[in-house]
């Protein structure tokens, strides 16, 4: 299994971090651990988790708390913000099955952000936030995230070749 390498998606989102990272952070899918590490200039309590156990070891060489974890499965507390950039593109055949893990999304694409907005209010504080990537080929994300009750506010989006990126910052309604 190798690790998911920054892309502009990653960087996109890192410009974000020092505005909401306090407290508790969660990263979730650290894949190189950008953002935790990014977080770590800001407040010392985040813990970074990934399905990939190269991920966590990665992030525990770089001295970040890090968990083995799909999705919240291995997950404990609650938290000030939960940073997660997951994987967001339709199921295409044509794309190796190794690089799938880091890019797919689910047949549709939006099928793991939905799973992880089922669960994450669990693992909120009451004021905390969820910053969080999607991308305009899954169509359903502004739907999907008032469908689970957070508000969310577009940061920032950039328009690329064949899709749109958007950073948003969600908060419970």
């Amino acid at each position: 299994m190798t690790i998911y390498e920054p892309l502009e998606d990653s960087f996109l989102l890192k410009k974000h971090i020092k505005d909401y990272a306090k407290g508790k952070v969660l990263d979730l899918g650290t894949g190189s651990c950008i953002q935790a590490e990014e977080a770590l200039k800001y407040t010392k309590d985040v813990v970074a988790a990934d399905i990939n156990p190269e991920a966590v070891e990665l992030a525990k060489e770089k001295g970040i708390k890090a968990k083995v974890s799909d999705l919240f499965s291995n997950i404990k507390g609650k938290f000030d913000l939960i940073i997660f950039n997951p994987p967001y593109l339709p199921f295409d055949v044509r794309e190796p099955q190794d690089s799938q893990l880091h890019t797919t999304g689910g047949r549709k694409g939006h099928e793991l952000t939905e799973k992880f907005l089922s669960e994450a209010q669990k693992f909120l504080k009451k004021d905390g936030k969820i910053l969080l990537v999607y991308s305009s080929l899954t169509y359903k994300m502004p739907s999907l995230i008032k469908q689970y009750d957070f508000m969310f506010k577009i940061l920032e989006q950039r328009k690329f070749e064949f899709e749109t990126i958007s950073v948003a910052i969600l908060s419970r309604k």
